[in-house]
């Protein structure tokens, strides 16, 4: 028992339910929380692309973009909208699943929407390779329903569902030009009665190629008489918020830019939801792409201007509004404790932290969650032809949680003494990344400093030896990031006195998601018994000078 398992035990979630009673995890990194009544933005300063949010009596639920990752749709929950943690994932394994038993980088679950209706809450996504899915539950926090391929088609992304009052439904979506061969414009199908199903192709109603090029992303709303879609337009680094109405479900759409960068440093704020309190207050997340460091996520005030929505602050354009970076919090009758999603994990659980995700679909030999309090990673067979870190799919991940942190492993290496060549480690990943891990060969183990750039094409590793370990022994690995990504890695033998490897790295994003922080055991040959790694805790503290 080290000196975080104690309370460890009373923040870690097991299967959806704490062990005895929950004290609110709250990061020592990023906290958007001011305490003062205000907060300051990003309310979450990690990957969450694409973020969408409902409201169901008092509570507020988050989805967003996984891609590629499983499992996926992570399901966050907050009574304010500021203070978050993560509940659940709503997709266990990607889809379909022998697809997604290999790394997909890029593909998978693209801009989600989640609705509550009739007492039940619904998932859309679309997958740009195979088309539109949607599951449902009564649950958020439990178990989801199996996934339902509700409009097939290669390139159809972005859906959000809409009950209309008069019985009808609806699905707005767009297309991803790479599939589609069309792009830049926003379309709407009808839905059956259940929403399992489209009952026809869809209809555009607005082309965005002359205004509002790469317009997507649609979220669909009714008010005072009109249909509203929410869509971000502009490209995802230098976009804006665009919302278009009309009175007919189908057009034509007057269009209007509801927020823009202006004069602050937030580029590209825009796509995701507007949310109304229990008090008659409207807010509006989005998201903010920021490298690396993925998309983040951003909480604006919002208020109705002749039946158009402001986002954020006027400043230079009248009806137009700018992101703010303070501002008080949402009035939701009631104060919360700050609360922020888990990063650190002493492995004191039986199940896996739902902070973590793999690269892939996992399989049950690739982990024991606890094992006498600790991680193991039985060390598994590479893929046939794999270039590197980014082709393996049991690279057990979680984002980067702020711009400036600093991550500590404490691992060792149980190798099987019948092969050559097994290795586990700890990695900074991206399409350039970097890392540091254990080598066993021919009986010796090795400490390896590696680096790789342009890894999703062909990029190939630079490793260096750094130095002899006693086999079997722990080490302590490191990264301290800095602003801009800058990695600088570490180790030690002791847990107190550490030496820095290698020069000073910047990581870079993947495929549509930020860098990450990477566990992984791995070997070159097949065997009937495997070696493993051994990760007694991984924790994310403020940089320690």
């Amino acid at each position: 028992m080290n000196k975080f398992s104690i309370l460890s035990l009373a923040f870690v979630l097991s299967s959806g339910s704490a062990i005895f009673a929950q004290t609110p995890y709250v990061s020592s990194v990023w906290v958007a929380d001011l305490g003062n009544g205000q907060y300051q933005n990003p309310i979450l300063h990690a990957d969450y692309s694409d973020p969408d949010v409902v409201r169901a009596g008092d509570d507020y639920y988050m989805t967003a973009s996984s891609f590629n990752h499983a499992p996926g749709l992570p399901i966050l929950h907050s009574k304010d909208l500021v203070n978050w943690k993560i509940v659940s994932h709503a997709l266990p394994r990607q889809t379909p699943e022998d697809v997604f038993r290999s790394v997909q980088h890029g593909n998978g679950v693209w801009a989600p929407a989640i609705r509550y209706h009739e007492g039940e809450f619904y998932i859309y996504w679309g997958d740009p390779d195979f088309g539109i899915y949607m599951i449902k539950t009564k649950d958020p926090a439990g178990d989801w329903s199996a996934p339902v391929l509700v409009f097939e088609g290669k390139g159809l992304i972005d859906p959000c569902p809409f009950w209309d009052e008069d019985g009808n439904n609806y699905l707005s979506f767009a297309y991803a030009g790479s599939r589609a061969g069309l792009k830049s414009v926003v379309a709407i199908a009808k839905l059956n009665a259940t929403g399992s199903k489209v009952l026809d192709r869809g209809v555009i109603v607005y082309d965005g190629h002359e205004d509002d090029p790469t317009i997507e992303g649609t979220k669909m709303h009714k008010r005072n008489g009109y249909y509203y879609l929410f869509a971000p337009a502009g490209g995802v680094s230098t976009g804006w918020q665009l919302v278009l109405r009309s009175k007919n479900v189908y057009g034509p759409y007057e269009r209007h830019v509801a927020m823009h960068q202006g004069s602050t440093s937030i580029n590209g704020p825009h796509q995701g939801a507007w949310i109304d309190t229990q008090t008659g207050e409207d807010w509006f997340v989005h998201f903010q792409d920021k490298d690396a460091y993925g998309r983040i996520v951003h909480l604006q005030p919002m208020k109705w201007l002749d039946d158009w929505p402001i986002i954020g602050i006027e400043n230079d354009v009248k009806g137009t509004g700018e992101p703010v970076s303070t501002y008080k919090k949402p009035n939701v009758g009631k104060t919360y404790p700050m609360e922020t999603p888990v990063e650190s994990d002493e492995f004191e659980t039986p199940l896996l932290g739902k902070q973590w995700q793999w690269q892939a679909n996992p399989d049950g030999t690739w982990l024991m969650p606890s094992k006498h309090g600790h991680l193991t990673l039985y060390t598994q067979q590479v893929p046939e032809n794999h270039k590197n870190l980014l082709d393996i799919p049991h690279v057990l991940t979680q984002k980067f949680p702020a711009e400036e942190f600093m991550a500590t492993t404490k691992m060792r290496l149980i190798a099987n003494e019948k092969i050559e060549h097994e290795r586990a480690g700890f990695a900074a990943v991206g399409e350039d990344y970097s890392q540091l891990y254990i080598k066993q060969d021919k009986g010796k183990q090795t400490l390896h400093y590696a680096s790789c750039k342009n890894g999703l094409t062909s990029g190939e590793e630079s490793v260096s030896t750094i130095t002899d370990l006693q086999e079997g022994e722990y080490i302590y690995l490191r990264v301290k990031v800095n602003k801009g990504a800058v990695c600088q890695w570490s180790y030690s033998l002791d847990g107190k006195k550490y030496t820095a490897v290698g020069e000073a790295f910047t990581a870079k994003p993947g495929k549509w998601i930020g860098a990450t922080l990477g566990l992984y055991a791995l070997r070159d040959t097949k065997i009937n018994d495997s070696g493993y790694a051994e990760f007694d805790w991984f924790r994310v503290e403020s940089i320690k000078e």
